[in-house]
């Protein structure tokens, strides 16, 4: 039973999948798995299936950034989360972004990171499960064909660029662990705790500053909050008739970097963290439930930070209880949880690596 507010559609009957898949990611199994478990599935649904195989980084982003989709009634992603990301920032690219971003997109997972598919699978009220079971829930999830609308976060750093991120942003330790596991992608999942481990023995500290716009108490239930167009902020007024047709949503709710917060922001006391994570779907991973209150379109960004005077023991503490998504009832000190509409980060020297949905960036202020 969807929750109230949400509206869903229905895909049609028969149903024509693009499906974007990357052989490379996760263990390597991902065309075994699609042609193994998720094809027989789709045939029974009536849902018919063109296999488009990427070759190489950013060969998903053309693809949907240049085809004319119109021949497919759904994107579907078989990969881990950098994929997805790849493709909602090549739909972003089209001068008709506006109508391409209307596209129903599908996750099956098939990397090792898998966070969205872990997110929906939690939304839908299943129990929590990995690997071929997961893939067998999403790909359930699509041949019942119901879709509803999925928040997304506009990304802008000081170099210029802007990105459009579906599940989180992170500096310091959960980004190290992100990508120094890199090398161990052949473990599947298992690649992340090898890596926090490694990652706890030599732990770090990042300096920067960190603001943020909270949460109105009352924007949980208010409308503004479940509609995704009424981003609507008086403090920073958009001159009237500057958005041309085809131009990117505005960042309402901003100032530029490089100019103060906006007066009735927050700016976090500390500067010095082990860890900020800005995520806006439930989970991290598969096995990490990091933001339980969170939905696919509560118009809001889960921040958290850690700062820095955590013990390693407290730390690996709190991401084992993170695997049950227990960790804020430890009621760590050094852990902060607020539910905001907008962050900046401001690091104070380009160190450590910083990542969105999954994916590597250099070091340097952003805000979102």
């Amino acid at each position: 039973c969807p929750p109230p507010g949400d509206s869903y559609g229905v895909l049609p009957r028969p149903c024509h999948a693009l499906v974007l898949l990357n052989p490379q990611s996760g263990s390597g199994r991902a065309l075994d798995d699609f042609q193994a478990v998720v094809q027989p599935m789709l045939a029974e649904a009536d849902i018919t299936t063109t296999v488009f195989v990427t070759e190489r980084p950013n060969h998903a982003h053309e693809k949907v950034r240049d085809e004319d989709l119109s021949q497919w009634d759904t994107l579907v992603v078989m990969s881990g989360d950098g994929l997805l990301f790849e493709v909602v920032n090549g739909l972003m690219e089209r001068p008709d972004w506006k109508e391409a971003m209307k596209k129903p997109l599908c996750i099956l997972p098939g990397g090792s990171g898998n966070a969205l598919a872990a997110s929906i699978n939690y939304y839908a009220g299943y129990d929590h499960v990995a690997k071929k079971k997961l893939l067998t829930n999403c790909t359930f999830i699509l041949c019942k064909g119901l879709y509803t609308q999925m928040d997304l976060v506009s990304l802008s750093t000081a170099s210029g660029k802007r990105f459009f991120s579906f599940l989180g942003f992170g500096w310091g330790f959960i980004s190290d662990v992100d990508i120094d596991s890199e090398k161990y992608r052949w473990l599947g999942s298992a690649r992340f705790t090898l890596g926090t481990l490694q990652c706890l023995a030599k732990l770090r500290v990042y300096q920067g500053r960190l603001s943020y716009l909270p949460v109105a108490p009352e924007q949980g239930t208010s409308p503004a909050a479940r509609d995704p167009h009424a981003v609507t902020n008086g403090h920073i007024p958009q001159p009237a008739g500057t958005e041309a047709s085809g131009s990117l949503p505005p960042d309402s709710l901003l100032a530029p970097l490089g100019q103060p917060v906006p007066a009735h922001w927050t700016v976090v006391p500390e500067e010095e963290f082990v860890l900020v994570y800005a995520i806006y779907q439930s989970h991290l991973g598969t096995n990490l439930l990091m933001a339980p209150a969170a939905r696919l379109h509560d118009g809001c960004i889960h921040l958290f930070y850690m700062k820095a005077g955590i013990s390693r023991v407290t730390l690996l503490k709190l991401f084992l209880a993170m695997s049950r998504g227990t960790h804020l009832d430890l009621n760590c000190p050094h852990l902060c949880y607020v539910p905001v509409r907008a962050f900046r980060l401001e690091p104070r020297v380009a160190a450590g690596i910083m990542t969105v949905d999954g994916e590597a960036l250099a070091c340097e202020p952003v805000q979102g």
